[in-house]
C-alpha cells in the first residue's frame, strides 16, 4: 500500500483575477482553503466558481483569451511560479469534473491506473496493482469492481463512472482535489457514497468542491465561501455560514430570496 501523507496542504488564493479578453470573472480574490479540510464554494451561475477552481491547476490559462493575475500557493509555493512543471503539478492537484470522464476505450484498471504509469513508467505490476487497490477503496468502489477490473469502465454506473474518476485522481496521491459539483449528475444514492467519500478523505488531501446544492455544502464541508460577481462575499465555518451569516446577501441567498 503506498505511503499517504499525514496531512495534506493548505491552498491560499492571494489577489487573484482571471478572464476573459476585457472581460473580468474574478475580481482581486483572496481566500484559503484549510489543510486537509473540505472548502465548498457557493454562488450564483456564472460567479465565476469554475474559474475559480481552473486557475488552481492552471486550467484556465488554456482557454482561448483567458489571462490570470495574482497567485496560487499549495503548502506555500506558488504554482505561478516562473519554470514550474505544469504536469507533475496537475497531478498534485487533481480535478474531477460535473459529468464523469472515464477513457472510454479503457479498463477499469487502466483507467485508475493511468496517470501512475505515465509519473512512473517502471512501476512493477504488483506495485501498480497495490496502488489501484487502494485508490479504488479509498474511492469506495473496490468491493463493486473487483471482481471485473479489466472490464469495460462505461459498464459502470453514473455514480461508480464518478467514483472511478476519484479513484484516478487518488492514485497518484495529490495534495489538492478540486470537485466541480461532481454529485450534480448523479441519482441520491450515488450522492450519498461521493459525500461519504470526501468526508474520509479528511487530512490526507485538501478538498476545494464548486456545489450548487447548499445543503450538500452544509452536511460536507468544513468551510463555506460564498462569491458574487467573482468577488468574495463571505468566508467562515460551514456551520457558522449556515446558521449566522454575516452578511445580508448570504443570507438572501442560503434562504432562496435570490439567485
Amino acid at each position: 500500500m503506498p505511503e499517504q501523507r499525514a496531512t495534506a496542504p493548505a491552498v491560499t488564493l492571494h489577489q487573484l483575477a482571471a478572464g476573459f479578453g476585457a472581460r473580468s470573472v474574478l475580481r482581486q480574490l483572496t481566500l484559503t482553503a484549510p489543510a486537509g479540510r473540505v472548502l465548498a464554494i457557493i454562488g450564483p451561475s456564472g460567479c465565476g466558481k469554475s474559474t475559480l477552481l481552473r486557475c488552481i491547476n492552471r486550467l484556465h490559462e488554456l482557454d482561448e483569451g483567458a489571462f490570470v493575475s495574482g497567485d496560487v500557493l499549495v503548502g506555500g509555493a506558488s504554482v505561478y511560479a516562473n519554470g514550474t512543471n505544469v504536469v507533475a503539478m496537475r497531478r498534485r492537484i487533481g480535478m474531477v469534473f460535473q459529468r464523469p470522464t472515464p477513457f472510454v476505450t479503457q479498463s477499469i484498471f487502466d483507467n485508475v491506473a493511468a496517470g501512475v504509469r505515465a509519473q512512473h513508467p517502471r512501476r512493477s505490476s504488483p506495485e501498480l496493482e497495490s496502488i489501484v487497490e487502494t485508490a479504488l477503496q479509498r474511492a469506495g468502489l473496490w468491493r463493486e469492481v473487483e471482481d471485473r477490473l479489466f472490464t469495460t469502465a462505461m459498464a459502470l454506473s453514473g455514480g461508480q463512472q464518478q467514483r472511478l474518476c476519484i479513484a484516478r485522481a487518488l492514485a497518484v496521491q495529490p495534495d489538492v482535489l478540486l470537485l466541480d459539483e461532481p454529485t450534480a449528475s448523479l441519482d441520491p444514492l450515488g450522492t450519498q457514497r461521493i459525500e461519504e467519500l470526501l468526508y474520509d478523505l479528511r487530512d490526507a488531501v485538501t478538498v476545494i468542491m464548486v456545489t450548487h446544492n447548499m445543503q450538500q455544502a452544509a452536511r460536507i464541508s468544513d468551510t463555506t465561501a460564498f462569491l458574487i460577481e467573482g468577488r468574495i462575499v463571505e468566508c467562515a465555518p460551514s456551520r457558522q455560514l449556515f446558521t449566522t451569516p454575516a452578511d445580508a446577501r448570504t443570507e438572501a441567498y442560503i434562504t432562496g430570496r435570490f439567485g
